[in-house]
């Protein structure tokens, strides 16, 4: 049985996966064993949807007593692959916590295999080579309602076929002259059954096998043989492969070789997001991202980078569970689930992103003080740290206003306010330049109010972060946005439209004073800076001397209103 368990309640999570391997332990299906696969293509970044598949497929195997899962890349296309590839898509199930041990493995390891098995297809009648151009296979393919068509070069001896595809292995024939193609029912209802494509004749170079190979396995070829191969238990896949199983088992019941189980599941839907690769791809050729692993993207990389923690891509992919239906999910709840995490584990640090001078006019000149802060009041272990305060400090603009309406609790003429951390500050009076704009405003404190406390219990409704003039540091901060404008992108009639979509305001930057404790930040760490949200060290431009952060995402939560109504 199961030992998964949801981190946040400890209750057990069950989906109609697992009971269908719940079920299999139960009848001795595959002796106890239990061995999944994550089969990425290496031709782009992964994204959130892999990552829901990487958390299923390797979560089910730590579950369940002696489970493994392999890691296995289908590069069966030399056109599009890349070893950079590889090398992210290696980084990035490692980043989210996941170990596929030594079972790292290729489709291109099983070429040889592959060519046996369609050999021995081809000898049992059920594989014949076709010289119709695509077009002509695609044309006499048929509809949804219409039955195909037999292609004239479908009843080729099985002398005839074995001699063609073998003089296709030795390159002997042009990209494009001939394929070989499964034999099984072209009046079969399912398109995918009418004697689909099993290899392409393409001479390129292949990033692992170099030029040995000339001919390629298709996807549909390769997968379920691969999965044979490895002697994988259950082969889950998302839903646009279901139509696809019957030629799987197909494959595997003509070969008659070991038979691992195909299950599907809903793929992940995000509003205002992309999952397409070829789209992905469109973006970061065309410039209009800065690399696969621009903040803005639904990469992995991309998540990472903006600020994103691997256990909360974890519980979100726990949260939305597994379903057999496709639905879309709002990208409120992926924020809830890194807010939930951050909130958790973010140190507090005050940074003003549009300053105003503030001077208090009764604080000694010459004096510095350092004052006790809180880093986190989530965790007590992470202890405090030392803020210098001094006479002139910076804090927000929209945190003072001259003529302020009622219930108004931040700084105004006469107001006190708590600053943070601090001591209990009021505003006398300020000074403004010749286009009558607030320069600098000027208060007096409390020197009782240490701390942000008083003896007598006087209560003081409004808080305010800052940061000291004279020790304040300069920080570039990106402010991230969805990519696109509309929920559905994917709705897009063409290129043009899918164009118009996207957001133009995704990306502000701004300059803003940042506490000096934040100069010995590393690349990657994570801050909650109050009252602003959430924001990391960028992993690439980050440095002592030139401080960049970027917002991971604010601090309002939507989906913790929205669950709070439906509940």
């Amino acid at each position: 049985m199961s030992t998964n368990e949801n981190s946040e309640n400890n209750k057990i999570v069950s989906n109609f996966i697992r009971n269908i391997i719940d079920d299999d332990q139960k009848t001795n299906k595959y002796e106890q064993r239990i061995n999944t696969r994550f089969p990425p293509e290496p031709n782009g970044y992964l994204h959130i949807g892999h990552a829901k598949s990487i958390c299923l497929n390797f979560g089910i195997a730590k579950d369940y007593p002696g489970g493994k899962c392999n890691l296995r890349f289908d590069d069966t296309n030399p056109i599009k692959e890349e070893d950079e590839y590889v090398n992210s898509i290696k980084e990035d199930v490692r980043w989210l916590g996941f170990d596929w041990e030594d079972r790292e493995y290729y489709a291109s390891d099983y070429f040889d295999q592959l060519y046996e098995y369609a050999q021995l297809l081809i000898k049992k009648g059920k594989a014949y080579v076709d010289d119709l151009p695509a077009d002509k296979i695609r044309e006499l393919r048929g509809t949804l309602t219409e039955p195909g068509t037999e292609s004239p070069y479908r009843n080729r001896s099985v002398e005839e076929n074995l001699d063609l595809f073998q003089r296709m292995h030795a390159g002997e024939f042009e990209e494009g002259s001939k394929v070989l193609r499964a034999k099984i029912d072209m009046t079969s209802p399912n398109i995918n059954m009418r004697d689909p494509v099993m290899y392409r004749i393409l001479k390129a170079h292949h990033h692992r096998t170099g030029d040995k190979w000339c001919i390629y396995p298709m996807y549909d070829w390769a997968h379920g043989q691969s999965d044979s191969i490895e002697k994988i238990t259950h082969s889950i896949c998302t839903l646009e492969f279901e139509d696809h199983r019957p030629l799987y088992d197909w494959f595997l019941e003509t070969l008659e070789i070991y038979h691992p189980q195909q299950i599907e599941f809903a793929r992940l839907n995000l509003t205002y997001t992309v999952m397409s690769k070829r789209k992905l791809l469109k973006l970061v050729k065309e410039g209009t991202v800065k690399g696969w692993d621009d903040p803005r993207m639904p990469t992995i990389a991309g998540m990472r980078r903006r600020g994103y923690t691997p256990e909360s891509i974890r519980n979100f992919s726990e949260r939305i569970g597994v379903a057999k239906a496709n639905s879309t999910v709002d990208f409120a709840q992926l924020e809830h689930s890194i807010r939930d995490d951050l909130n958790k584990q973010s140190q507090r640090v005050m940074a003003v992103l549009d300053p105003v001078k503030v001077v208090i006019t009764n604080y000694p000149d010459d004096k510095t003080e350092m004052v006790d802060a809180v880093n986190n009041p989530e965790d007590e272990s992470m202890g405090t740290r030392q803020v210098p305060f001094c006479k002139e400090i910076y804090i927000e603009k929209d945190d003072f206003m001259e003529d302020p309406p009622k219930k108004y609790f931040r700084l105004s003429p006469g107001q006190e306010v708590r600053l943070k951390h601090a001591y209990y500050v009021t505003c006398t009076n300020v000074v403004k330049d010749d286009r009558g704009e607030i320069v600098e405003i000027h208060c007096t404190y409390d020197p009782k109010t240490r701390g942000g406390w008083s003896d007598d219990g006087r209560k003081v409704k409004g808080t305010l972060h800052w940061v000291s003039v004279q020790h304040a540091l300069d920080a570039e901060i990106r402010l991230y946005d969805h990519l696109f404008s509309v929920a559905n992108p994917d709705e897009a009639k063409d290129d043009e439209e899918f164009k118009s979509f996207i957001n133009k305001a995704s990306l502000k930057v701004a300059s803003c004073k940042i506490e000096p404790s934040l100069k010995d930040a590393h690349p990657g760490d994570r801050f909650q800076f109050l009252r602003h949200g959430y924001f990391c060290a960028d992993s690439k431009d980050f440095s002592s001397v030139n401080p960049v952060f970027n917002r991971t995402v604010s601090l309002r939560d939507s989906w913790a209103k929205i669950e709070k109504k439906q509940g």
